[in-house]
């Protein structure tokens, strides 16, 4: 019989489950020695990972976990993004996940990397029990200020999922729903659903902010998402404000009201 090559054995390694992988590994290089013994103990590396991984996510199911044993089913996570911009909307989501679910690199959004969000993105709405969006805009953040906006969004988004949940867990915000809530300081960074909500209503705001820097170019919207950076508040000197900027976050940094 031929003897495999290490990129043969590399590649069969590839196609196994790491603690598969990891076994045969070990048992190859008894006959192998030290080259194949190398790969073996980059696996074990990657299954410990994997085992820091799970813990991680496994005590941020604690909150969710403790609420179920008090007897509820539906436990929506609740979190928002885009409270502190110059311009579009606030985004919220709520999320409910299945009880023991697990999604690798689930995490606040902003420890995430953008390519991983919009990865996390679609495997928490394939997952979830349900989800939902809500928006409010930046007309209604003047009318009712960034709060209020706040709320709105998050009851829009709650209203709208398929199963209604029985249990809310949200950072710092009551809203005015007939459903029992627990307010969890950071809460985006210790439980699993208000991360995965996080993550929904992230990417959901920025692809919106994408969207914007198409149809008003020179902001740099599709860089900054709407944040007050250096480069977005020259950009409003030079050009002024745009339909979409919050006008009560905006005010006195340009006497040009409407950029055309």
């Amino acid at each position: 019989m031929k003897r495999p090559t290490l990129k043969e054995i590399n590649r069969k390694a590839e196609e196994m489950a790491l603690e598969d992988a990891h076994r045969w590994l070990l048992e190859l290089s008894e006959e192998f020695g030290d080259s194949v013994q190398k790969i073996a103990d980059k696996y074990y590396k990657k299954l410990e990972a994997k085992r820091k991984e799970i813990e991680r996510l496994n005590a941020m199911m604690a909150i969710e976990n403790d609420v179920r044993h008090k007897g509820y089913c539906y436990i929506g996570g609740v979190d928002e993004a885009g409270r502190g911009p110059l311009a579009g909307p606030v985004v919220a989501a709520c999320v409910i996940l299945p009880e023991d679910t697990i999604i690798y690199g689930l995490n606040d959004s902003k420890k995430v990397s953008p390519a991983k969000r919009d990865k996390l993105y679609d495997e928490i709405r394939e997952k979830a029990v349900a989800y939902g969006i809500g928006i409010a805009d930046h007309t209604y953040i003047d009318r009712v200020n960034i709060l209020n906006a706040t709320k709105k969004a998050m009851e829009t988004a709650i209203l709208s999922m398929k199963v209604r949940p029985d249990f809310l867990i949200i950072d710092a915000v009551k809203l005015d729903l007939d459903i029992v809530q627990k307010s969890v300081p950071k809460a985006d960074a210790v439980s699993v659903s208000v991360a995965a909500a996080s993550i929904l209503a992230k990417v959901a705001r920025d692809r919106i902010m994408e969207k914007m820097d198409i149809k008003y170019p020179g902001y740099g919207f599709a860089r900054h998402k709407g944040y007050g950076t250096q480069a977005h508040v020259e950009a409003i000197k030079k050009l002024g404000l745009c339909p979409i900027h919050r006008r009560s976050f905006t005010s006195g940094l340009t006497e040009s009201e409407t950029a055309v």
